[in-house]
């Protein structure tokens, strides 16, 4: 087989998708590392809800300089060396959060959400552009499955930290543990991604400013921007989810430091298994009337979570809420690249909205949690619920795509 000027055979091809779906999962972890500690990480920092809201804007500030920065750096390093060096960035930043809250300081924890969201803003990137090359040479849809990896690692990071805050283990320790063993693991798989660069690969030929130019564009298509409200609402509800719902648990339900993680365990577990058996669902329903489904479903837990009076009530509404995020981004992606010519600038447009909306978010919902308490604030995660489902039918795909097809590479 041959891609991008690389040549791989079939267990080239799954080593190769194995890697990716390790990055994914990387993601998911580290994300899920600070999120569920929150309660005790503003404790060793001394800090209320309103400051830790603004550090989580470093997160934003950080992920847009990633996400500029990510195709870039897949032309001039290719997939191998880049993503090599974001599995080095990103663990460095966990480990520097963790040292910063050991010391009690909140620059260096400011500085810490900085370079962990241009890190994991880099990796989101760089592995949807991998995993779409090996999805076309697999001839079959993968992406659900390995956007499942970082729903995944966001569930092994949820229950790391609820079995953290059991034992009594400091937010500070577990992130600087966590760094090690991500660092280590991320170097190792990303050994298996083949030379060269998947990077709009069609686009050698212009300029920065061209291809500037090319993606501003795109922010002109009515189709791109309705597919880009369906990313809003979802990845909002994620990131939302990612840093707020265990503080939500215990500052709103009254529930402990523990039980507010495993809530967060069981939203990741929830998302990564809607992900992981999507793929015949979306072949039966097809993607818009998958998204409306999850989306209806994701209002709903959105509500319960909200006015919830029961633990298990509430418990029920963190569920579907995973529900409802778990499908927008990957059935977005995929619509994107097939909405027009040039899918790599279509497919920037809407990732740039969801990428900031997954880490504009937090501090958004920080914002209003200041001014009207943590689970009041959820309720704009209920309205763009709304907004994504009014707008799924932006995905209905216009063309069949073509791949070469081989055979699954497992």
């Amino acid at each position: 087989m041959h891609t991008s000027g690389v040549d791989v055979d079939r267990s080239q091809l799954a080593g190769w998708r194995n890697a990716i779906i390790v990055a994914f999962a990387i993601g998911g972890i580290s994300l899920a590392g600070w999120g569920p500690r929150l309660p005790e990480l503003r404790v060793e920092l001394g800090v209320d809800i309103g400051t830790i809201g603004l550090m989580l804007g470093g997160v934003t500030i950080g992920s847009i300089g990633g996400l500029l920065s990510a195709a870039p750096l897949l032309r001039r390093l290719g997939g191998r060396r880049a993503l090599t060096a974001v599995a080095v960035l990103v663990p460095a930043a966990l480990a520097l959060i963790g040292v910063a809250a050991a010391l009690h300081s909140v620059p260096l924890a400011s500085v810490g959400f900085v370079i962990a969201g241009a890190g994991i803003g880099a990796l989101d990137v760089m592995a949807n552009v991998e995993g779409t090359a090996i999805e076309a040479l697999a001839g079959r849809t993968l992406l659900p499955l390995m956007h499942a990896a970082w729903s995944g690692g966001a569930a092994l990071g949820a229950g790391i930290a609820a079995l953290c805050a059991w034992l009594g283990i400091t937010p500070s320790a577990q992130l600087i543990g966590e760094a090690v063993v991500i660092l280590v693991v991320g170097v190792i798989a990303m050994r298996a991604i083949p030379d060269g660069t998947r990077a709009e690969e069609h686009d050698t030929t212009l300029t920065p400013r061209q291809r500037l130019r090319q993606w501003a564009r795109g922010w002109a298509d009515v189709r791109l921007l309705l597919i880009g409200v369906v990313m809003l609402g979802v990845e909002l509800g994620e990131g939302s989810a990612n840093n707020w719902l265990a503080l939500a648990a215990t500052d709103g339900h009254g529930q402990t430091a523990t039980v507010g993680a495993l809530f967060f365990t069981v939203f990741a577990v929830s998302e990564a298994a809607t992900r992981v058996f999507a793929g015949p669902v979306v072949d039966r329903l097809g993607r818009v009337r998958t998204v409306r489904w999850t989306t209806a479903l994701g209002i709903l837990g959105a509500v319960l979570f909200i006015v919830g009076t029961t633990w298990w009530l509430t418990l029920i509404g963190v569920v579907l809420w995973a529900v409802g995020v778990s499908m927008g981004f990957p059935l977005g992606m995929s619509a994107a690249a097939q909405s027009g010519p040039n899918p790599a600038a279509r497919v920037s447009v809407v990732a740039s909205i969801g990428y900031f909306a997954n880490f504009a978010g937090p501090p958004v919902i920080g914002a209003i949690a200041e001014q009207v308490g943590a689970l009041s604030a959820l309720w704009l995660i209920a309205v763009l619920f709304v907004a994504a489902f009014a707008a799924s039918g932006s995905l209905r795909p216009v063309a069949e795509p073509t791949h070469e097809r081989v055979s699954d590479p497992r």
